[in-house]
């Protein structure tokens, strides 16, 4: 790759476009927030503790307003939808500025049966959208089967 770089006497070392755009790995699956590729889907904290399951979402900049949480057959889903319009007119000039933005995401997670829809509680604070579920009482989970290899 030593061919595509461009040497200038006042700037030491610039790559062309080129040699930025085929030195990224645009299929590295391994970050899970997919920032890498500019998508915007929020990172999630999922917890279990022996009374409740905590949801933490990562989604600063928005409002509470911003966000639908929804429970639907052992399903959780948890989306948003945002749209910005600016616009900035000077007639003095002949001058319009028209700027739009829209963001949105949807995220899906199964949820166990011995969640209990009724007792479901969210917030949030300081750019992070907390969900907490509760379990129903009373319930006997199963216990974990080891399976053996062959």
């Amino acid at each position: 790759m030593e061919t595509l770089i461009k040497r200038n006497g006042s700037v030491p070392l610039v790559t062309t476009f080129f040699d930025d755009f085929m030195s990224r790995d645009l299929f590295d699956w391994n970050d899970k927030n997919f920032t890498a590729i500019g998508s915007n889907l929020p990172s999630v904290n999922l917890k279990e503790t022996d009374k409740k399951l905590q949801v933490e979402l990562a989604a600063p900049g928005m409002k509470k307003e911003d966000f639908k949480v929804e429970i639907d057959n052992n399903m959780l889903m948890i989306s948003s939808e945002k749209k910005e319009e600016k616009e900035e007119t000077r007639k003095k000039d002949n001058y319009v500025r028209k700027e739009f933005n829209y963001q949105s995401f949807c995220r899906t997670f199964a949820l166990p049966e011995y969640i209990d829809e009724s007792k479901v509680e969210a917030t949030y604070k300081d750019g992070i959208l907390h969900i907490e579920i509760a379990k129903k009482e009373n319930i006997q989970k199963k216990a974990n089967k080891t399976i053996a290899i062959k």
